[in-house]
């Protein structure tokens, strides 16, 4: 796959998964911007000094003045791809409504900002949107002990369908992967009797998004891939 000169924003792209979708981004010959939420976050990121990389510090991408400030200026865009988000584990009978808001914020509202700042730079040029959902947004009993997250996540597959239908028509294709448990540091310390070898690896999910943000998608839309591995 070719992205020589295409510009892409890659949300939580300092992120575990997000590293390896930039990575095989550059590697394509993309230009990627990576808004990160505060300068540690930049700091930590281990592509920030490559040449094909922007990193600006946008703060939370739920408001739309950070989102603004992650698009000002990428012209024209390409591809808009949206791994920023967050997980919370419990029981609906024991989350704040601070959680729950939380939830809707770091995935749905931050997808749905970005979403509408990236048809926008489009403007009119076609283009490709991925977001990210996650399993139980497919299979909501998978969901139970993380409610909040696997409702935020559904309502993330819902945007991505909804909207693929509203910019078809003007070359714009989106979807969405939806990964199961991802073989990520955190992960396997939080399980550590997991069986790793069932689990994605992040560079097999990134390969995924890549494809569909890629120039040779050039009939898939409104799909939510499961990325699933043999898990």
């Amino acid at each position: 796959m070719n992205f020589d000169g295409r510009h892409i924003v890659v949300t939580g792209g300092a992120g575990v998964l997000g590293t390896a979708v930039v990575a095989a981004l550059v590697e394509a010959g993309a230009l990627c911007h990576v808004p990160c939420f505060d300068e540690a976050e930049a700091q930590r990121f281990r592509l920030r000094d490559n040449k094909q990389v922007t990193l600006t510090v946008a703060g939370n991408l739920a408001d739309e003045a950070a989102v603004s400030r992650a698009y000002q200026g990428i012209a024209p865009l390409w591809a808009s791809v949206h791994i920023a988000g967050g997980f919370a584990f419990g029981p609906l009978r024991e989350a704040a409504v601070a959680t729950i808001r939380q939830q809707i914020d770091m995935n749905l509202v931050s997808a749905m900002l970005c979403c509408r700042a990236a048809v926008t730079a489009m403007a009119g040029g076609g283009g490709r949107i991925v977001n990210i959902a996650a399993r139980p947004a497919l299979e909501w009993r998978t969901g139970a002990g993380m409610v909040a997250y696997a409702a935020s996540k559904a309502a993330v597959a819902a945007l991505t369908a909804a909207l693929a239908e509203e910019v078809a028509k003007d070359g714009i294709l989106v979807n969405a992967v939806a990964p199961s448990i991802m073989d990520t540091p955190a992960n396997r310390q939080a399980m550590p009797k997991a069986d790793y070898a069932l689990w994605p690896k992040v560079e097999e999910v990134a390969a995924t998004i890549v494809f569909l943000a890629s120039p040779d998608n050039r009939v898939t839309r409104g799909a939510i891939v499961p990325v699933y591995g043999k898990s």
